[in-house]
């Protein structure tokens, strides 16, 4: 049976905030990572393309690192969404962040036929910033591991026309 996200908190960004090349639902080019909860903790799915290998049948680093990124910010949307008293699907405008820092590890070559799992672990640090810790698999195997500290993003972020 084939896993996927339901509700994710990507769905909810207004229109102005869904052109991420990662987790933008508007982006027509970009990979449409979709986050939810799994418990306590959050959860992506991701098939790579074909396009997106680094050697035939191998998925390349920076889709890896781009899914652990997305993923972290996503997550850390939900964490303060729920911390707010809401959930994905309940009306209510999420909050949006962005990355402050990232850190990759890469375990094992990422096999490019097999959807990824990318599993996250929120921490509050700060009203303003959390991090997320996420482990990718493929099946069972590990194959990254990384941190994301996010921030809630500054009013500075938008576009004035």
């Amino acid at each position: 049976m084939e896993e996927k996200v339901l509700k994710a908190i990507q769905d909810e960004y207004p229109d102005d905030f869904a052109w991420c090349y990662g987790c933008g639902r508007l982006n027509e080019e970009g990979h449409h990572f979709r986050t939810g909860w799994n418990g306590e903790q959050t959860v992506t799915i991701y098939q790579p393309e074909a396009k997106h290998a680094a050697l035939p049948g191998f998925v390349y680093g920076g889709v890896m690192a781009s899914l652990i990124d997305c993923h972290g910010t996503g997550s850390a949307s939900l964490a303060l969404h729920r911390k707010n008293g809401h959930e994905p699907g309940d009306g209510a405008e999420p909050p949006r962040f962005v990355t402050a820092s990232l850190k990759v590890d890469f375990m094992k070559p990422t096999p490019q036929n097999i959807p990824l799992k990318a599993v996250g672990t929120i921490q509050e640090i700060h009203p303003k910033k959390w991090k997320v810790e996420t482990e990718v698999f493929a099946g069972d195997t590990l194959c990254a591991r990384g941190e994301v500290v996010a921030v809630v993003m500054p009013s500075t972020f938008l576009v004035k026309e």
